[in-house]
């Protein structure tokens, strides 16, 4: 039997550490490292970060809408990068924050996980506000591919507040979180389940206001926040005390401004990763 995603992913955590690096194509960052922004310049953006970080990072994030405003080319650019992690066995988040219902979320489904998909990959975040149930194509699809998910649970940005905080210590982020946690106890695995959160390292007053408890949660949790977002190794491991093993930390902007020289991108994932590391 194959292992689930949450296996592979504690695996490469086990193996390399807890960074997972973004791959964020912005404009201006194009732009710092010399590329036109074109689709073409994806393409290079994308190669050199897998090369300079495949094997520093558990895992790589691309950031979906950056290529998705490229259209089919960009698309085409993204398709590039996941089978070239693949062939390396480099483990990919696809940060794509798919969410609908019915046939349309299992079409997304399919798209982000099916076996046969051009874009099919390791794993892809979902977005659960039209209720966690509504997500059930891509859970199942998850388990039955050996994929997995991250769903969005309680995110730093301030406008989150107004629909995760809402019913104070019964609040939305704790039941998504618990719905979550139920779901990989209906799944075979044994370090993680196949269905993650995406929680942000700078959510500590947050998690303290609405009475939430990680610490018994069973999947991976992606954690975007670290770095330039403000929040240090030491706010992580106070935000996520007791599950540290099953954080996968993201840093973009600190690792990439570090670009284009592949030198440069290595030894800033490597600072990152030593950082993370030496705060447990």
């Amino acid at each position: 039997m194959s292992r689930g995603f949450g296996d592979r992913l504690a695996a490469a955590m086990g193996e390399k550490g807890p960074l997972c690096v973004g791959i964020d194509p912005h404009p201006a960052l194009l732009d710092a490292w010399g590329l036109p922004d074109t689709a073409s310049s994806l393409t290079t953006f994308a190669s050199t970060v897998l090369e300079a970080c495949g094997r520093v990072a558990a895992a790589l994030k691309p950031q979906v809408a950056l290529f998705e405003r490229h259209g089919s080319a960009g698309l085409a650019a993204l398709e590039q990068l996941q089978r070239d992690a693949a062939d390396a066995g480099v483990l990919v988040v696809a940060d794509a924050k798919r969410g609908d219902i019915g046939s349309t979320m299992a079409a997304y489904a399919d798209a982000w996980l099916g076996e046969t998909s051009a874009l099919g990959t390791d794993s892809v975040t979902l977005s659960p506000y039209l209720g966690f149930e509504s997500l059930r194509p891509a859970l199942d699809l998850a388990d039955r591919n050996d994929r997995g998910t991250f769903v969005l649970a309680l995110t730093s940005n301030p406008e989150g507040q107004t629909v995760q905080h809402v019913g104070g210590t019964s609040s939305v982020a704790a039941s998504i979180i618990a719905s979550a946690r139920a779901e990989n106890d209906q799944r075979q695995w044994e370090a993680m389940g196949p269905c993650g959160l995406v929680v942000g390292a700078t959510v500590a007053d947050a998690l303290q206001k609405l009475e939430i408890d990680l610490s018994t949660f069973n999947g991976p949790i992606l954690a975007p926040g670290f770095g330039a977002q403000g929040a240090t190794a030491h706010d992580l491991y106070t935000v996520f005390a007791g599950i540290e093993n099953q954080v996968l930390v993201n840093s973009s902007r600190g690792v990439l401004a570090a670009g284009p020289s592949t030198q440069g991108l290595r030894q800033a994932a490597e600072k990152a990763r030593d950082e993370l590391l030496n705060a447990r």
